[in-house]
């Protein structure tokens, strides 16, 4: 199992021009500690967990191209991309580029979305959950092909691509992840078009293990190996202490977690990066061997 680093805040000390160097601290630090992957959230506002929407809050995609520049194998994600906030074709350009120019470590990380207070201030469309989730269908066939170079017209019921062309191609196939735990819609998503999932921790283990078996469902329906998905989960990262960490990890992992993405408390605290260097240790063993397609927190595809 791997660890990846959310960042939810960016209120920190000395403000707005603070923010740059302090990210940029984080990411060194991050990596040193062998943490496997970097996800920034893709909200527009500040969200209630995190505090008012008067908070600052950093464009998703500027930002994972910014932090390509300054890392050197962390892999690339949002958690998670709504899928109406930027045309689909437009998006896998984006997400292309930064794969091309970070090596081939960029990740799709999208879903459904539901902050429609954010998308109304920015005068985005936020369509009813029905029609997001058609949207996320159709974006998830238009992302496989113009990930694999096939540049067929696409005629969808919500997008239409004459020539989805796609120059220069990634480095790698960027995988794709959809954030959600809708067992209806979402699961049957992942099971047909991801290569990975990603569940909230859960307080009661038996929840999430629910979870995965509702996926495993899906996965038998649209006959494909539940082994082929790379499962992740998202957590608070509670104080920076390894006799409460461990058991929570350890859970985890005898679930068939495969990476577990937590967030970053406070990017000033020493103890935390000290405290994830030996995480990031004593999570290697933990699990199964995950999918090769998951990478390695070294840049190579890891065994399976």
């Amino acid at each position: 199992m791997y660890i990846g680093l959310h960042t939810m805040k960016f209120g920190w000390p000395g403000g707005t021009v603070a923010i740059g160097p302090t990210l940029e601290r984080v990411l060194e630090r991050a990596e040193a500690a062998g943490v496997h992957s970097f996800w920034p959230m893709d909200h527009f506002f500040q969200i209630p967990i995190g505090g008012p929407p008067e908070e600052p809050m950093l464009e998703a995609y500027a930002t994972l191209a910014w932090a390509a520049g300054r890392t050197k194998v962390m892999q690339l994600g949002t958690l998670v991309t709504g899928v109406h906030h930027r045309h689909p074709g437009v998006l896998m350009k984006a997400l292309t580029t930064i794969d091309v120019l970070s090596g081939g470590r960029s990740w799709l990380g999208i879903g459904a979305a539901w902050n429609e207070k954010e998308s109304r201030g920015l005068g985005v469309p936020f369509p009813p959950l029905a029609e997001r989730f058609e949207r996320l269908e159709e974006t998830l066939q238009i992302a496989h092909r113009m990930f694999d170079g096939n540049d067929r017209p696409f005629e969808g019921r919500h997008y239409r691509l004459e020539n989805p062309m796609n120059h220069p191609g990634p480095v790698r196939r960027p995988p794709i992840l959809v954030g959600g735990s809708g067992e209806k819609k979402t699961m049957r998503l992942v099971a047909q078009y991801a290569d990975a999932s990603n569940f909230f921790e859960q307080p009661d283990p038996a929840e999430l293990q629910r979870k995965l078996d509702v996926l495993r469902d899906w996965c038998n329906r649209v006959d494909r190996p539940y082994s082929d998905i790379i499962k992740t989960t998202f957590g608070l990262m509670g104080e920076p202490d390894m006799d409460t960490a461990l058991p929570r990890f350890e859970t985890l992992g005898e679930l068939g977690i495969d990476l577990a993405i937590v967030d970053l408390p406070d990017p000033n605290d020493d103890r935390f990066f000290e405290f994830l260097s030996e995480l990031v240790r004593a999570v290697e063993s933990m699990g199964h061997p995950a999918p090769a397609q998951l990478g390695s927190p070294s840049g190579e595809a890891m065994s399976s």
